[in-house]
């Protein structure tokens, strides 16, 4: 569970705007898109493999949680964009009653940082199970306004 005094569930993960490839939902938050022939946006797959490269040592494969971390599939479930940013950035401790967890900050980690939305919508798409345990089998081909942004953030 976040340790926000308050937190704000996502909202509707419904794409209701689309740029280069990018859905995003009501609220102007990234989204997961999945046509009915299961094939995922670039984003939703990228995020799939940059949780299983990033994140998933701690968390769990899948988003399922582990008894070092938490499970992510329930995180998103109460936590929001901003909020999930502000953990994957900032980190954060819970400390006390014999389960302390620490979660480092991720903030000067261009291989989280460059991806950070592509993870949010991975998860979202889990936490939602609009997506499951699996590899994504289909997803569209990556933009090259992505690919462009991809290269300027990592510095290439």
């Amino acid at each position: 569970m976040p340790a926000f005094a308050e937190t704000t569930p996502p909202g509707n993960p419904k794409a209701v705007k689309e740029e280069d490839g990018k859905y995003f939902d009501a609220s102007g938050a990234p989204t997961y898109n999945i046509k009915p022939d299961g094939t995922v946006d670039w984003f939703t797959y990228s995020g799939y493999r940059r949780y299983h490269a990033e994140c998933h040592v701690c968390h769990g494969p899948d988003g399922m949680g582990s008894t070092y971390a938490p499970a992510l599939v329930d995180s998103l479930k109460v936590m929001n964009y901003d909020q999930f940013q502000e953990v994957v950035v900032g980190g954060r401790q819970n400390v006390g009653g014999g389960n302390d967890k620490v979660m480092p900050s991720f903030g000067l980690n261009k291989n989280v940082m460059c991806y950070l939305d592509d993870l949010y919508v991975y998860l979202r798409a889990r936490s939602d199970d609009a997506l499951g345990r699996v590899r994504p089998p289909k997803r569209d081909d990556k933009t090259q306004g992505t690919i462009n942004a991809e290269k300027t953030c990592l510095g290439e």
